[in-house]
């Protein structure tokens, strides 16, 4: 019976065992993202099931005008030091692959040196020659998407009769045979199933470009409304990044266990440059405030002091006018009968009141300036809520209203405690925002990262006030550079940039306070992080 029949089992096994190689191949494919990779691991496993000497790989490139042929990956069993680069060719039917990537034909050739006159390609011969070896037996199939789009251009050079054997171009002839019509079968489908793992591949990376350009433009947006901190996001994630490479280095003490993936590295790069994002919600005249007043705050005050100093000079000539009447029933009207004395004392007391109202006017610019925490002229603040004046409709008002004098006496920065709050409030938008985002599981970290970004190891960061156990360390990473970059930058209209060497001992007195990590500052300092963005401890940074 034919079941019997033994040249019919070894065929029937040999099936076997290439479906199993077909399956494993494509599991390998669906599991690799990596396009080098994945374009090696068709050549290699299309080579190893066909005996297969050599091949090579192309890419259709249509990304402008002029389509073209990227050869990708070469491999030649018998020359392995032989050297590769990518590169470009014109996409024609001049050349064998182009033929193929034009007609969608497939191309079996049992020897390229002797092709039909009446087809259009030719062999490049140079090539040949350049390497000393030998092309006969070629098998040329397009790789097509399942749209019937061509993807590329698989070559197989050289189907050997022994796989061992190393061909020279002395013993070619000899060693290899012609591709067979099932050898074209199994390639057609590998083909196939390499041409949707390429796209698969394309597609992955063109998602990963999308949300690149999106946290790109969603970092612009954050410094366009705070142009102030330009270029502090994308800082934060150079040092942080940076900081997450060196620690992987780390084989002793209490950072050796950790390790951090190359996709975990790009999962707290887009934690930092979107640990900011929240200050979208923040509004504007907070968000950019240089000054304890606002400029339109301020703006109206002026405009109080100039109204007090007219009502001033119009109650000094209401004065005069009224003396000068007292007088009119005296018979001579030479300047010596008026009192003078009085007159001089109505322009004594108009130049003191004035005067005041300068002192008072200078004495509000003075406390209006951020810097300024103690002492004069917040002293004599208060003295300002006791001048008043009268306005238009002729009511007593204060010169500066409770509120403005509340913040006028702010005594650390230039926010009150509740515009602080505000401010502190973007954390939280930023963690609701990226919460939104469909993270892939790789990634699915970024909103809790970017959210614990001011939270201190003792409890008193904010805006879950967490505790060190609680911080995941990517955030107490990120804290410090976060810290790092503000002290250095100087990202306040009215803080300068500090240099290096100041930054990095306000940052150890924050880690003796249990406030930051003092093993990831270590790494930090010794391994000087802070030089991914250009810094160093002789160079004093310029003003920001």
């Amino acid at each position: 019976m034919i079941f019997q029949n033994p040249e019919y089992l070894k065929e029937l096994a040999e099936q076997a065992e290439l479906i199993e190689k077909l399956l494993d191949i494509g599991a390998a494919l669906s599991s690799t993202h990596n396009l080098s990779t994945l374009l090696n691991l068709i050549l290699a496993k299309s080579r190893e099931i066909t005996c297969s000497d050599a091949g090579s790989v192309y890419l259709v490139d249509a990304s402008d005008n002029t389509p073209k042929l990227l050869f990708k990956v070469a491999q030649n069993v018998s020359l392995p030091n032989l050297s590769f680069r990518e590169f470009a060719i014109p996409l024609t039917d001049r050349s064998l692959a182009g033929y193929v990537a034009l007609t969608g034909e497939t191309l079996n050739i049992p020897d390229a040196y002797e092709l039909p006159s009446d087809k259009p390609y030719r062999l490049d011969s140079s090539f040949d020659r350049d390497i000393s070896y030998r092309t006969r037996s070629v098998l040329v199939l397009p790789m097509q998407n399942r749209q019937g789009e061509m993807i590329g251009v698989l070559q197989l050079i050289n189907r050997k009769v022994k796989p061992d054997v190393m061909l020279v171009p002395e013993n070619t002839l000899e060693m290899t045979q012609p591709y067979g019509e099932w050898e074209e079968r199994i390639l057609r489908s590998l083909a196939s199933q390499a041409a949707i793992s390429i796209e698969r591949n394309h597609l992955q990376d063109s998602i990963e470009s999308l949300f690149e350009g999106f946290v790109k433009a969603s970092v612009q947006v954050i410094e366009q409304r705070d142009p102030c901190t330009f270029g502090h996001s994308e800082r934060v994630a150079q040092l942080t990044v940076r900081l997450a490479e060196e620690i992987n280095t780390i084989t002793t003490g209490s950072l050796a266990e950790i390790n951090f993936s190359d996709r975990q590295i790009q999962e707290i790069r887009y934690a930092a440059l979107l640990h900011d994002f929240g200050k979208i919600g923040v509004p504007e005249a907070i968000l950019t405030k240089s000054k304890k007043l606002y400029p339109h705050q301020l703006e109206v005050i002026r405009q109080r002091f100039a109204l007090a100093r007219r009502t001033l000079e119009w109650e000094c000539s209401q004065a005069k006018y009224e003396l000068l009447l007292k007088n009119t029933h005296q018979k001579s009207t030479n300047s010596e009968d008026l009192p003078l004395y009085t007159l001089e004392q109505l322009e004594a007391n108009l130049s003191k009141a004035v005067q005041q109202l300068n002192d008072c006017w200078n004495l509000l610019l003075e406390a209006n300036e951020p810097q300024v925490t103690e002492g004069k002229p917040l002293d004599k603040l208060l003295e300002l809520t006791r001048i008043t004046y009268r306005d238009i409709d002729g009511e007593t008002k204060p010169l500066v209203t409770p509120e403005e004098m509340n913040q006028l006496l702010v005594k650390q920065g230039n926010l009150t405690p509740e515009e602080r709050l505000v401010i502190e409030s973007h954390v939280t938008h930023t963690y609701k925002f990226l919460e939104k985002i469909p993270w892939t599981k790789d990634l699915q970290e970024v909103p809790k990262i970017a959210h614990g970004h001011h939270e201190k190891l003792d409890g008193t960061g904010y805006p879950l006030k967490l505790k060190q156990a609680e911080i995941p360390v990517q955030a107490q990473m990120m804290a410090i550079a976060d810290i790092y970059d503000a002290l250095t930058a100087g990202d306040k209209p009215y803080q300068h940039g500090l240099p290096t060497i100041t930054a990095l001992k306000i940052l150890r007195k924050e880690a003796a306070q249990n406030k930051v990590n003092p093993d990831i500052l270590q790494v930090f300092e010794e391994r000087q992080v802070y030089q991914v963005i250009g810094h160093s401890l002789d160079v004093v940074m310029k003003l920001a």
